[in-house]
């Protein structure tokens, strides 16, 4: 049974199902620890299951005393999660030996439980809603608007209203600009005919949900739909051709395939109508109380895709000074194949 140290929020919430943003959690043999100061204690005392509340004004000091006490010889830590002054401070005049295992904790979630998927799967039912519901605006008020405005819409309707936390900033780029994969907003206001592409996740119970949708801007009946029809040939035959790719993979995706077989589903399409070098970042990432989770889908990973991981399939092409285009769906692996969550 591995001893471990965490200080990631989500990594501590899977193990306690509670966490906040200054925890030390220790597990040593069956016994484990929730170290936080006063600001956090009640509602940890209420809220973190199967281990033992402390209370700190000097975290670092508590875990090591306990370190001590228990005569713990070896522990296991992620190397991404500790700062190199917090790290020297813990394992200074320690006996304990420190063994680097970096993502150990996003390695154990890589196959999500029949509960996480139901979490998910609502997850990604709120950010469809919030699609629509931004869908609606754009309808009745989008004219116009400049992207800075859309985004802050964005936020809004993504979080119905304060309800839900999103999973990340949405982005929200028009035309040239939605050839940068992370777009930051900027004042280019929203015209008709305009390209627009849409990427953004709401958290449900702290699970991710991660969509994008590329969309032909009129103001009849605007949507966020699959099915695009765009003024402009250029703009349709790229859309097509996301739309095929992302299409290949969620079809053709299989349980005991690697991740860069699926990475090659999209991929493919794309270099064989001659737009590969436009494709520029991986295929997809896994999903969770992370928004970038494991198995990575890139043309690299030698992971076998397993029943229960949930990941995104997100193609793309992007032509600079030009437009982007990007159709992504969350997909868990279910009986084999992958189906849309």
């Amino acid at each position: 049974m591995k001893n471990f140290i965490l200080r990631d929020e989500n990594a501590v919430y899977f193990e306690s199902k509670f966490s906040c943003d200054n925890v030390i959690f220790l597990k040593l043999g069956s016994d484990r620890y929730f170290i936080t100061d006063a600001r956090y204690t009640t509602e940890a005392k209420e809220f973190a299951k199967d281990c033992e509340v402390i209370e700190s004004s000097n975290l670092v000091e508590t875990a090591k005393e306990i370190l001590i006490k228990n005569k713990i010889k070896k522990i296991t830590f992620d190397p991404n999660d500790f700062t190199y002054a917090l790290y020297t401070n813990l394992s200074k005049d320690l006996k304990t030996q420190f063994i680097q295992e970096p993502n150990f904790s996003k390695q154990k979630r890589i196959i999500k439980s029949d509960e996480e998927i139901e979490i998910l799967a609502k997850a990604a039912k709120h950010g469809r809603k919030g699609f629509k519901e931004l869908a609606k605006y754009i309808r009745k008020n989008g004219f116009k608007k400049s992207e800075q405005h859309l985004f802050f819409k964005g936020l809004e309707k993504m979080s119905q209203m304060g309800k839900l936390d999103l999973s990340f900033d949405p982005i929200i780029a028009i035309n040239e600009n939605a050839a940068k994969p992370h777009a930051l907003p900027s004042k280019k206001k929203l015209k008709l005919n305009d390209l627009l592409l849409v990427d953004a996740g709401v958290k449900y119970k702290r699970y991710c949900s991660d969509r994008t949708c590329t969309a032909a801007v009129n103001f009849e009946n605007f949507s966020f739909k699959r099915e695009q029809k765009f003024k402009k040939h250029k703009h349709q035959k790229i859309y097509d051709l996301v739309y095929k790719a992302q299409l290949n993979a969620i079809e053709n995706a299989k349980v005991g395939m690697k991740a860069s077989q699926i990475d090659n589903l999209t991929r493919s399409v794309i270099e064989k109508a001659g737009y590969g070098k436009y494709f520029i970042h991986s295929t997809g990432h896994g999903v969770g109380l992370d928004i970038h989770e494991f198995p990575n889908i890139n043309s690299k990973s030698d992971v076998i895709i397993e029943d229960n991981m949930v990941f995104t399939v997100e193609p793309g092409i992007y032509i600079p000074n030009e437009f982007g285009v990007r159709i992504e769906d969350t997909v868990v692996m279910k009986n084999g194949k992958a189906i849309i969550l």
